[in-house]
């Protein structure tokens, strides 16, 4: 059975929390847009948030991580 998007960026979330080596894109390939938050319905980043991540530190990468991991509470 395959994992639902919300279980990807979960387990991602999990491993990022865990000191993973290599920090994980949150994306899941569910790009839409929220008009509600402004945040990606499938990896709950902004549009700045996505369009930045390859160039992030991987200090700016757990960041963005930890404010992924709060909106995602919110919706919950």
């Amino acid at each position: 059975m395959m994992p639902t998007p919300m279980q990807l960026i979960m387990e991602r979330a999990d491993s990022v929390r865990a000191g993973c080596q290599e920090v994980p894109s949150p994306c899941v390939n569910v790009c839409r847009m929220a008009p509600t938050t402004g945040w990606c319905e499938g990896c709950f980043r902004t549009l700045e948030e996505i369009a930045g991540w390859g160039r992030q530190s991987d200090f700016a990468k757990r960041a963005t991580w930890r404010l992924i991991e709060q909106r995602m509470g919110r919706v919950a």
